[in-house]
C-alpha cells in the first residue's frame, strides 16, 4: 500500500568501522561475557590494578596455535603482577566447529589459562574494539587507557627466533607504571569470523 511503512530485515556478517586509538577507553566493559567455567565474566571484573589485556583469539586459527602457549604464559605471571587479561573469541562457531564453547573448555584446560576465556556471543565486543584479527591484543593501563595493540611478538612460527618482545615489553612497562616503549603494531592472523548481525530499516512500499 503506498504510504505504508515496511520493516526490512537482513543478516551480514559485519566487521565494524570502529578503529581504537592509544589512550581510549575499554568499550563494552560491563558486557557479561559467558567463561569455560559457566560463569557469566566481564572485562571490568578482571581489570588489575596496574591494568588490563584483553585478547581477541580463538581455537582453529594456525596463528593463534603459534602463539597462545606465549599468550597463556604472558597472561597468567602478569596476573601476579597486577595485571588482569581476558581471552576472548568472538568467531561464530558455525563457520568453524573447532571454535565451539566445548572446544574453547578443552583448549584452556590443555593450556593451562589461568584467566577467563569466554564467548563474544554476537561479536559486537569485537566490533568496539575494531578487532579484526585473531590473535589481536589490546593492553590498557591501570585508568583503563589503551597502550599497546597489535601483536604478540615478531615470530609466530618460532619462539626461539623472537627478536623482538612487543607484549611482553608493554607488559612489563605498564607493570612498573611506565609507558610501553612501542604502543603498536600490527596484529598478524585469521580474520575473525563475526557473528551474522541483524540490520533493520524502514522503506516506503
Amino acid at each position: 500500500m503506498k504510504g505504508t511503512l515496511t520493516m526490512l530485515m537482513f543478516s551480514a556478517a559485519l566487521t565494524s568501522p570502529t578503529v581504537l586509538d592509544l589512550g581510549d577507553s575499554i568499550p563494552m566493559a560491563d558486557v557479561k561475557m559467558k567463561n569455560v567455567d559457566g560463569n557469566q565474566v566481564s572485562i571490568a571484573q578482571i581489570k588489575g590494578t596496574k591494568g588490563t589485556l584483553v585478547v581477541f583469539t580463538c581455537n582453529h586459527c594456525p596463528y593463534v596455535k603459534a602463539w597462545e602457549e606465549r599468550l597463556t604464559e604472558l597472561a597468567n605471571s602478569f596476573q601476579k603482577e597486577g595485571i588482569g587479561a581476558i581471552f576472548i573469541n568472538s568467531n561464530d562457531p558455525a563457520r568453524y566447529e573447532e571454535d565451539s564453547y566445548e572446544n574453547m573448555q578443552t583448549r584452556a584446560a590443555k593450556l593451562g589459562l589461568e584467566v577467563p576465556y569466554v564467548v563474544d556471543a554476537t561479536s559486537d565486543v569485537a566490533r568496539a574494539f575494531g578487532a579484526t584479527k585473531t590473535p589481536e591484543v589490546f593492553l590498557f593501563d591501570a585508568a583503563g587507557k589503551l597502550v599497546y595493540r597489535g601483536a604478540v611478538d615478531d615470530n609466530a612460527e618460532n619462539p626461539a627466533g623472537v627478536t623482538k618482545t612487543y607484549l611482553k615489553d608493554a607488559l612489563a612497562a605498564i607493570a612498573a607504571g611506565r609507558v610501553p616503549p612501542l604502543q603498536q603494531t600490527k596484529a598478524l592472523g585469521c580474520t575473525i569470523k563475526f557473528r551474522a548481525k541483524t540490520i533493520k530499516f524502514r522503506a516506503k512500499e
